[in-house]
């Protein structure tokens, strides 16, 4: 399969903005940057570099904010750990923003005072996070991605698109070899739609599950519920019960129009429209008795950050409609506000995958388990690897 359509590196953006976003002007050191540490991948580095600075910079000329590569979630970790042990000193952590991290990542450090309470900071934009993405006080939602079902438009029709869970296993028996997800270890698309019959076989409940309530006991009592659901699903699938090989290949099935239907990460379907990947005759929906599972990056600053005042203004940018429009537009996510605080056509094209709920699910050692518990019971034909 072509690297291009892969979930890491999906899309470089390079599309470069400037922002009418009204803000006061900052007094910066005279040689001073802001570091905003990101782990993510490059088309998130990207983003910031090509969309967000040049907008910020662009009503702070004076600004100077460099986003820095830290590796991964561990290189996180060590950068946060760094500003704990300098709390309560004169020693500059060296960082001022984390993108894609949150305060129960380093042990004690939310007691200790490390990060900005951002519900109480003044920030303009918290008053329009949306309430479902809320975690905690000292981390900012400001963007998601949700699995949701992707279809050939042009041969479903709109009277047929289902909402909800029932409706849509419904429509798998209906079209027999029209619809197909992928294997649960191998993408979060279809890891995600395993989840949600998970969810299904216990009451639609996702507060069901929890790092800390996994045993082998509570897995044997929850779990088999959802294999009968998929087990039911198999012979209706594509080929009588064939899983692709990851979230890519999946999209490409669908473009190739060798099935109607499938579960797909949402950022990465809206890049594949964008690029001409699939059609814009791809519809989009989302299940509104419960969504299929998804989760949003957080921006967390530590309190003894240099450079508190820059970036406290930066999280307000961040949160503006332009950019939480553009994350959309450019990055293929969904915006952390509420959708009302997004550009009002962006809003109609994307009616269908608003979500009511937006479900988590917990890995840990759920994780190894659900793997191991699909390949046995729903797929023992299918090898591992």
């Amino acid at each position: 399969m072509s690297d291009f359509l892969s979930r890491r590196g999906f899309l470089r953006t390079a599309a470069a903005s400037s922002a009418a976003f009204a803000m006061p002007r900052i007094a910066f050191a005279a040689d001073g940057f802001v570091n905003v540490y990101t782990g993510a991948d490059s088309n998130i580095s990207d983003f910031w570099t090509n969309v967000v600075l040049p907008g910020f910079r662009a009503v702070n000329s004076d600004a100077k904010v460099r986003v820095v590569d830290a590796g991964d979630n561990a290189g996180l970790r060590a950068i946060a750990d760094r500003a704990m042990a300098a709390l309560g000193s004169d020693n500059d952590p060296q960082v001022d923003m984390f993108e894609s991290y949150t305060p129960d990542q380093t042990r004690g450090s939310i007691e200790a005072g490390l990060w900005v309470n951002i519900a109480t900071s003044g920030i303009e934009g918290w008053n329009r996070v949306n309430p479902a993405a809320k975690e905690t006080d000292f981390d900012l939602p400001y963007r998601g991605s949700q699995v949701l079902l992707a279809y050939d438009a042009t041969r479903v029709s709109a009277d047929e698109v289902p909402k909800t869970w029932d409706e849509m296993t419904a429509w798998i028996h209906a079209n027999p070899g029209q619809f197909i997800y992928n294997r649960p270890d191998k993408g979060g698309s279809g890891g995600n739609f395993v989840r949600r019959a998970i969810h299904e076989a216990n009451g639609r409940d996702p507060s069901k599950f929890s790092l800390d309530n996994y045993s082998d006991a509570y897995a044997a009592e929850t779990l088999p519920g959802a294999w009968d659901i998929l087990k039911a699903l198999a012979p209706s699938l594509y080929e009588n019960g064939s899983y692709s090989s990851g979230n890519t290949q999946s999209i490409q099935l669908l473009a190739q129009g060798v099935i109607k239907m499938t579960p797909v990460w949402s950022d990465q379907v809206l890049q594949a429209i964008k690029m001409g990947v699939l059609p814009e005759t791809t519809g989009l929906v989302q299940l509104q008795d419960l969504a299929l599972c998804g989760g949003f990056s957080r921006i967390t600053v530590p309190t003894n950050a240099a450079h508190l005042d820059v970036a406290m203004e930066l999280m307000s940018y961040v949160m503006s409609e332009e950019i939480q429009s553009k994350i959309i537009t450019e990055l293929g996510g969904f915006p952390g506000v509420s959708w009302d605080y997004v550009d009002a056509d962006l809003r109609a094209k994307y009616s269908d995958v608003i979500p009511a709920s937006i479900p988590t699910f917990p890995s840990g050692d759920w994780e190894a388990v659900i793997n191991d518990g699909w390949y046995r019971n729903v797929a023992p034909g299918v090898s591992r690897g």
